[in-house]
């Protein structure tokens, strides 16, 4: 299996390389040359299997470049009912006739990410013992990402964390399991902007090669092909538990605002899974909506990007959706450099509404999408409650008020959790009038010491930063 750029870079990549490097050389994502494909008889013998076996199955599917039997063992190191919870690591808990939750959230910082992020920080710690290197990780965050991504770095040999969030934009709990990291590989930075001033910066950096090869820049957000791919696998779980037949067919809703968690599953799709429809759920911050539904993806500004309850979602920059369109083009890696590189950056838009490419996307791909508010995820919240004595988070929330829009009791939707409640305890109170359940090793969390640099939403500020960090190591 090798890896190409969305933007059409000659070069063809081995897993590993994909995984140090995370953005492209010209500064498009990596994707699979082709996707490999599973059949009925394969998902049958899949059933059954637990967690880290079947995130091994997968993997083995796109990882060449690794002995089987050490990726066997990282998998098996990182999907452990002490660091997730339950044997079942994603459990599927049915809410009524054709409505599914699957619980992502049980890892160590709370969320889905977690899922991802314990396997990506054991790949690299593997890949940079075996290479004898080091990595300085640069990512951003909106809140669940950095956390995650710290959490399953701390204390790894040969990686440095730098985590760049928006100043002010995340709730006093996210901010709190980042900040009170005091482990001296772990750098948190606050950006004075929007998440999507920090992902601007991370897409900056990268593309100086020249910095990025001399500082050994990797990344840890979803575009790293290797986070991506650890999402694809509880797709497959989650199918494989809500169905008992081949063939049969599953939808699922996924909240969103950078469209890496979604992606996965139309890897998954494309792999073969038999995924009728995925439901793209956002907030107010509706990009990816519009887009869907009119074939027009037109980036908001930093003024027009709205703060809301369910905060990590918002985006109004999806940087994976590129990888998408470029399956939607046909792998036409020009045109998706055009509409990315080009038209991006001079308009701020696209518009695909007329191309015959996207009058066909729903039913070639499966996506549909819808819209959440405020007033929806407080009334969620409550119904979620009362119904079904679940407590979920506002993210969530806005999941399962699309889900409903999308959904049918003859076929399984499955709503993908994003976070625990205790993350966004002020709108749980909002919405329930008593506090969510906090986990007993996160008491206190708010007051511990912090430890964080403020710095302006400037590349070249960033930059020196990390060469300060890097040399006086």
């Amino acid at each position: 299996m090798h890896y190409v750029s969305t933007r059409g870079h000659s070069g063809r990549e081995q897993f590993c390389e994909t995984l140090l490097e995370g953005l492209a050389p010209d500064g498009g994502l990596y994707v699979p040359e082709t996707y490999p494909r599973v059949d009925d008889a394969t998902l049958d013998a899949w059933r059954g299997m637990s967690y880290p076996r079947l995130a091994f199955e997968v993997l083995s599917l796109y990882v060449g470049d690794i002995p089987s039997v050490d990726l066997r063992a990282i998998c098996d190191k990182t999907y452990t009912p002490e660091i997730f919870g339950s044997p079942e690591i994603a459990p599927l808990r049915k809410l009524e006739a054709g409505l599914y939750l699957q619980g992502l959230s049980n890892g160590p910082t709370l969320a889905f990410k977690d899922m991802a992020m314990q396997l990506l920080g054991n790949l690299l710690e593997y890949e940079l013992a075996r290479r004898h290197e080091e990595l300085n990780i640069l990512g951003a965050t909106s809140g669940d990402t950095g956390s995650a991504a710290e959490y399953a770095m701390c204390g790894k040999k040969g990686v440095r964390v730098f985590m760049l969030s928006p100043s002010g934009r995340m709730s006093a709990f996210q901010q709190a399991q980042m900040f009170s990291l005091q482990d001296n590989n772990i750098h948190n930075i606050t950006i004075d902007g929007v998440f999507d001033d920090c992902q601007d910066i991370v897409k900056r950096v990268s593309s100086d090669l020249e910095f990025k090869q001399r500082y050994k820049i990797g990344a840890v957000n979803s575009i790293n092909w290797a986070r991506l791919l650890a999402q694809v696998v509880y797709y497959f779980y989650g199918y494989l538990k809500a169905t008992e037949r081949r063939s049969a067919g599953a939808s699922f809703t996924v909240p969103s605002g950078n469209f890496g968690n979604i992606c996965a599953g139309h890897v998954a799709r494309m792999m073969g899974l038999p995924i009728s429809r995925l439901v793209l759920a956002t907030n107010e911050n509706d990009v990816l909506d519009e887009f869907f539904r009119t074939g027009i993806y037109r980036v908001r500004s930093r003024t027009h990007t709205l703060e809301t309850s369910s905060p990590s979602m918002d985006i109004s920059k999806a940087s994976n959706l590129e990888r998408f369109v470029c399956d939607l083009l046909g792998r036409d890696a020009g045109r998706t450099k055009l509409l990315f590189e080009d038209q991006l950056r001079e308009r701020g838009a696209f518009d695909l509404s007329g191309d015959p490419c996207f009058a066909d996307a729903a039913a070639r791909f499966g996506f549909r999408s819808g819209r959440s508010t405020h007033a929806d995820r407080l009334a969620t919240i409550r119904d979620t409650w009362e119904r079904y004595d679940t407590m979920i988070d506002p993210h969530t929330a806005d999941g399962v008020t699309v889900a409903h829009m999308h959904g049918s009791p003859e076929e399984p939707m499955i709503v993908l959790e994003t976070a625990l409640p205790i993350k966004f305890a002020a709108t749980i109170r909002e919405a329930l009038g008593r506090e969510p359940d906090r986990p007993a090793r996160f008491d206190g969390i708010e007051d511990l010491p912090k430890r964080v640099k403020a710095l302006p939403a400037d590349a070249q500020a960033v930059k020196n930063y990390i060469a300060h960090i890097v040399q006086a190591s």
